[in-house]
């Protein structure tokens, strides 16, 4: 049993102002495995005011960014040497695959934090410019408070999106997990306080949704940065627009595979199982619709069947399981429910279902439907679980529409024999991300989406831009 009774703020471990308790319950046994306190609005103002009185008085934003680098260093070294156990409670938390676990949910965002690290001796921090009128001297300086809302899927890939780049730009946080995956910030702040990052630099309360809009309207809060629900993320979205405050939006997606006619079927296929189905299906730049030429769409049907069917379905802490639970009892009742509005729109079940893979826990079979068209609710709407809808087109150009009508513009996939066709083809796909042969994140690279998949961008230096205001200083011409 994982059990917390204080939360972490100002640098030490401070008791909650409330009762409220949120139990962490593993999505594979149906047991509570960790206790927390349930944060309230007032110890969001509490976490609030340390990182208010961090960056306004302490020496966290004005260290240059070669001293906050070295302090985060020597986070991302702590990381390193700990991602086996983050990522044992991040499975445990949610039911991630231990090897995905191992992979995206630990030692990803150390990477992404060693990435910072680094990108701080090359950044351009202040640059010379002639003006019309005289030098100018264009510098970049922290935001300010920055309030981090990460979901569950990725707790801590999601939240080091946010808090790598705003340490090396001198902000200061107050994080605030999701109340089913609390434990692997708790583990966080350990570090945190070993590597020597000053108090009241990062702060975090585990709270549900209410108190997590109290955080966002907070007056002292100066950028909201969010990974969730475009619904959340509209709300978001409306708040920080009335109070003119900066926020960056990673919400979902519903990503397109294109099978193109030239691909090699199985290294396709092959991919489909991270590209597809990483995470349990729990992603928001999951590739759900796979899209197959029409020639091709029965052999592809056949093989998509086969490989979903063959899926290792079970615990997530053993090392040969493909598909792990999902988080929550809710989330399984949704996605099945998707799987019924499938059926009820007349898509076909190629494999998978309604039958429940595992007598305990709240695991949902990897399915597969046929017969989608993209004007279906589960070719339309994010599902988030093992659920894939293959659709057929006819030429490249009807391939390319499809992908393209669609709500979201987070990710996509291009399949092809030819990759530099592939890339002719990704380039004119409406999404953040297009991969070829494959999908994936690189920490030194945008990540984010169009149309309602989100606001900006997190990753590469785009993702160090956001956590930075621009101030120009211009300065008389010389006289001559």
């Amino acid at each position: 049993m994982h059990e917390h009774k204080s939360f972490f703020i100002g640098g030490e471990w401070v008791a909650p102002a409330g009762t409220g308790v949120i139990d962490v319950v593993s999505p594979h046994t149906e047991e509570v495995i960790g206790r927390v306190p349930d944060g309230s609005e007032a110890d969001i103002d509490a976490a609030v005011a340390a990182a208010r009185r961090a960056f306004d008085e302490g020496p966290w934003p004005r260290m240059t960014p070669a001293e906050r680098a070295e302090i985060v260093g020597r986070l991302s070294a702590i990381y390193a040497a700990n991602v086996e156990p983050m990522a044992q409670l991040v499975t445990a938390e949610m039911g991630s695959p231990a090897l995905f676990s191992m992979f995206a949910q630990a030692a990803i965002p150390q990477m992404v934090l060693q990435y910072y690290v680094d990108l701080a001796a090359t950044y351009t921090w202040e640059d010379e410019r002639q003006g019309m009128q005289g030098p100018v001297s264009v510098v970049r300086e922290p935001v300010g408070v920055v309030a981090a809302i990460v979901p569950w899927n990725v707790p801590q890939f999601t939240l080091m999106l946010k808090l790598a780049p705003a340490l090396i730009a001198g902000c200061t946080i107050v994080a605030k997990p999701s109340p089913e995956t609390p434990l692997d910030t708790y583990l966080l702040a350990e570090w945190i306080k070993e590597a020597g990052i000053p108090d009241g630099v990062v702060n975090i309360v585990p709270a549900g949704r209410e108190v997590g809009a109290h955080l966002v309207a907070h007056p002292d809060v100066d950028k909201v940065s969010f990974t969730g629900s475009t619904g959340a993320g509209r709300s978001i979205a409306a708040v920080c627009g009335q109070q003119l405050k900066r926020v960056t939006l990673e919400l979902g997606g519903k990503s397109a595979a294109i099978i193109l006619e030239d691909a090699d079927l199985a290294s396709t296929i092959e991919g489909f199982k991270l590209a597809s189905l990483m995470n349990n299906g729990q992603a928001c730049a999951a590739q759900t619709r796979i899209l197959a030429p029409r020639s091709r769409y029965d052999e592809v049907a056949d093989a998509l069947a086969a490989m979903v069917g063959g899926l290792a379905v079970g615990d997530p802490a053993d090392f040969g399981t493909e598909v792990g639970p999902l988080v929550a009892q809710r989330q399984q009742e949704r996605v099945e429910g998707y799987i019924r509005i499938g059926q009820d729109e007349g898509a076909k079940v190629l494999v998978g279902g309604l039958d429940r893979p595992q007598d305990r826990g709240w695991y949902v079979a990897p399915t597969v439907f046929g017969g989608v068209t993209n004007d279906m609710r589960i070719a339309r709407e994010e599902i988030f679980g093992p659920v894939l809808a293959l659709l057929a087109y006819d030429d490249e150009e009807e391939a390319i529409r499809i992908a393209n009508d669609s709500d979201y513009g987070l990710g996509g996939s291009v399949w092809t024999a030819d990759e530099e066709h592939g890339v002719a083809v990704a380039r004119r796909i409406r999404t953040g991300s297009c991969g070829v042969n494959l999908y994936s994140i690189d920490p030194a690279t945008p990540f984010g989406g169009y149309k309602s998949s989100g606001l900006g961008r997190e990753l590469g230096p785009e993702g160090l831009d956001a956590y930075l205001e621009l101030k120009s200083i211009p300065r008389p011409a010389p006289k001559v």
